[in-house]
């Protein structure tokens, strides 16, 4: 599914990935195609199935993190909102009705491990995102405490920006700024302890929040999944290169060897790519729930 059409309800957003649609003031739907961006750009090539998996890791985070903060699921029945049957089943498996919140302008990320631009970011000035570092990390290797980095969240189309937690106090505060990074280190810690136990490394990954209108933090969006971060298997972890992964990085490692420059359109991906790509995705599932 490229994009998703559902002719009872208006679809107010399209982002990179997820389809949204109004159903009234409280609730709305997400539907995840099957769409996968690299850096910030949308591939016109879909990965079958990939909205279904992103879905069902997403779920399986919510339920087993909301000891740690709320997040903005309900169990309104997909039958009582969308009434066309075909329609319905186009997107049972890749839809969840949730909490119409506002969002957060910005991305929570949590580094764990020294990679992607974080290692670029040290190899230039010994730090990430302006938290300076020891001298001799190698690349991928396990920093002594993971590091929260914000971003912004940028239009489609363009790219995101990491920001120092000053920036972020500006933006949003600073006692929700302190809320959002102790919440999104303690979920980190949390899943990275767990996906060990399932032969899993979470190298980093970037949550999304949102308020209600009583001001109550909540867990948005999607949830450690491949598209939102780095997934190592344990059994061929070597720091020192850039390892294996169950993530979209085989896609921009694939892209990298490109003549491109990372602006849209993005280049279309070889049946190869698109093919070992869902499996990663897939298999990454199959390891986190069993």
């Amino acid at each position: 599914m490229l994009e998703s059409r559902l002719s009872g309800l208006k679809r107010i957003h399209q982002g990179k990935v997820r389809d949204i649609y109004a159903i009234d003031d409280q609730q709305m739907l997400i539907v995840t195609t099957d769409r996968l961006s690299a850096f910030d750009v949308v591939l016109p090539d879909p990965i079958p199935g990939k909205g279904a998996v992103l879905t069902k890791i997403s779920r399986f985070w919510f339920e087993r993190t909301k000891h740690i903060v709320p997040n903005h699921i309900l169990d309104t029945p997909l039958e009582s909102v969308v009434k066309d049957p075909a329609e319905r089943a186009s997107i049972a498996d890749r839809s969840m009705i949730v909490k119409r919140l506002k969002a957060l302008p910005i991305e929570a990320v949590v580094r764990g491990y020294l990679i992607g631009s974080g290692w670029k970011d040290y190899q230039q000035n010994g730090a990430v995102c302006g938290i300076q570092l020891p001298p001799g990390l190698r690349q991928a290797d396990r920093l002594a405490e993971p590091l929260f980095t914000p971003a912004t969240k940028a239009e489609l189309g363009e790219h995101d920006e990491n920001i120092d937690y000053d920036r972020m106090v500006a933006i949003i505060g600073r006692g929700l700024a302190e809320q959002v990074r102790a919440t999104a280190l303690a979920l980190y810690r949390f899943a990275a302890e767990y996906a060990l136990t399932r032969g899993i490394i979470i190298a980093d990954t970037k949550f999304e929040f949102g308020v209600d209108e009583a001001g109550h933090l909540t867990l948005i969006d999607e949830a450690l999944t491949p598209d939102s971060s780095r997934f190592w298997p344990t059994d061929t972890y070597r720091p020192g290169t850039s390892p294996p992964s169950f993530d979209k990085q085989f896609v921009r490692d694939y892209l990298e060897t490109l003549v491109w420059d990372k602006r849209p359109p993005g280049p279309k991906l070889p049946a190869e790519v698109i093919q070992k790509t869902g499996e990663k995705y897939a298999e990454a599932l199959r390891r986190l729930t069993g």
